[in-house]
């Protein structure tokens, strides 16, 4: 009789791209994922917003820093330790690069958008990229346009989309349900819809939670 393969462990991703603890523990999750390479996971990324309050358009992030942490000082001071952390998984945390808080409905749409053609962690991965590395504004949709053709989807249809009201209803459903759901800081990692984890925890701690899940 033939092997049936074992069925992927479903992991439930939610998160935001602005948030640099996101970026972290994306990369800490793709190496527990090696490090438990027998067990096949089916990882699904979904919408949370970090700073809901934040206009369509962003804002300076000079503003945005001194409204939520007090001034740039406190943060760059708070921010140390994340900037650390990021080198440590071999990423770059440009703090000094980013010059716009965005508003992150549209990255979301894009994610969701990537996910349906099987590309939302590449979507996702490439979104983060030009925001913490690169500094650039995820507001502007030109930056989102070639941030979606370099992710494989069709830029032109892109635009299109982003200049309506495509799956905006649907994406902020699901960013609301989260925190509807408790979920009051991300990353959260879903296993097996049954094992939550919270935070951008070391990559040994998400295997654990991938072999247990799958177990159970």
């Amino acid at each position: 009789m033939a092997q049936t393969s074992p069925q992927p462990l479903r992991i439930d991703v939610i998160s935001d791209v602005v948030c640099p603890w996101c970026f972290i523990g994306k990369r800490r999750l793709e190496k527990a994922v090696a490090l438990k390479p027998d067990i096949p996971v089916d990882v699904h990324f979904h919408p949370y917003f970090l700073n809901d309050w934040i206009p369509a358009e962003g804002m300076p992030r000079e503003e945005y820093l001194t409204k939520k942490f007090g001034s740039v000082e406190a943060y760059k001071g708070m921010a140390q330790r994340v900037t650390e952390a990021a080198v440590g998984e071999g990423l770059t945390y440009a703090i000094d690069k980013i010059a716009r808080q965005p508003n992150t409905l549209d990255s979301h749409r894009l994610i969701h958008w990537a996910g349906q053609q099987g590309q939302a962690a590449r979507m996702k991965q490439r979104l983060m990229d030009l925001y913490f590395t690169e500094g650039a504004d995820l507001t502007d949709r030109e930056v989102l346009v070639r941030a979606a053709a370099d992710s494989g989807l069709d830029g032109d249809q892109v635009r299109l989309w982003l200049a309506g009201g495509k799956d905006v209803a649907e994406v902020e459903q699901q960013a609301n349900a989260a925190k509807e759901a408790g979920i009051s800081g991300v990353p959260t990692f879903i296993f097996g819809q049954k094992l939550a984890v919270s935070g951008a925890q070391a990559p040994d701690v998400l295997a654990q939670a991938i072999e247990q899940a799958a177990r159970a």
